[in-house]
């Protein structure tokens, strides 16, 4: 029978240095980085949760006809409540802001309507500055999702958008939603990038789009990290050879 002897202790030592070092090399994902990026049928090129109200973003920019074909999911505050994705062309915020909300019609099936959001006071069924087609909701598990493309103007390069999400629809309004810090902070900025995505609602895996974290941290994604791997990696190829030879 065989037996296994036991390791030096100085060459244990480097193993779970070298382990320790190699797991620090790990990339990280952002938290706003989906799980999935398949949605309602459609393989979207980028996906982020975003920072507030439990809210996702898929997206792709099409840039063969300028626009952005979206799926925008979150639950409502409150079941018969409403959401909302919108892009404000002028500033941050959403006074402003060209949106799309969707709510549950009395029959219990949902509807996506276009809102010109003036001020923060005034919520106005009408037409908005951008033209949108396959607009579309649907309600499943407590979350509402918006379907929509967006035309955008040529020269757009980068996007402001703002979502939202309310507690009650009153004949066929969304009242207003609260004020609270994480409604507030519901904003942020998606970079577009000249690139061609096949398709309206959906495109291959890998096609380029648009960045996909808002608030992009350098140290947060997989590719800063590459770097620092191997030079690691080379490091523990070092603290073993010298272990076995001082063994």
């Amino acid at each position: 029978m065989a037996f296994l002897h036991p390791k030096p202790p100085l060459l244990r030592l480097l193993l779970l240095t070298c382990a320790s070092l190699l797991h620090l090399t790990s990339p990280t994902h952002s938290l706003n980085t989906c799980t999935s990026q398949n949605i309602g049928n459609n393989l979207y090129t980028n996906c982020t949760d975003l920072p507030t109200l439990n809210a996702s973003l898929y997206y792709n920019h099409i840039a063969k006809t300028s626009s952005i074909s979206i799926a925008f999911v979150a639950p409502p505050s409150k079941p018969d409540g409403w959401i909302a994705w919108a892009i404000n062309p002028t500033q941050t915020g959403m006074a402003g802001s060209q949106a799309l909300i969707a709510f549950k019609n009395s029959n219990g099936t949902m509807n996506v309507k276009t809102y010109n959001i003036s001020s923060y006071s005034s919520i106005v069924e009408g037409k908005i500055a951008f033209e949108v087609s396959e607009a579309r909701a649907e309600y499943s598990a407590g979350s509402m999702k918006i379907y929509a493309t967006v035309k955008l103007p040529e020269t757009m390069t980068e996007v402001n958008h703002v979502w939202q999400v309310g507690g009650a629809v009153v004949d066929g309004v969304p009242v207003k939603h609260e004020f609270q810090p994480e409604n507030l902070s519901a904003k942020g900025k998606l970079r577009l990038r000249v690139a061609e995505v096949s398709g309206g609602g959906g495109s291959p895996a890998g096609a380029p789009g648009i960045s996909p974290n808002p608030n992009p941290n350098p140290s947060s994604g997989s590719g800063t990290g590459s770097g620092s791997g191997y030079k690691k990696s080379v490091m523990c190829v070092f603290l073993v050879v010298g272990g076995l030879i001082l063994n």
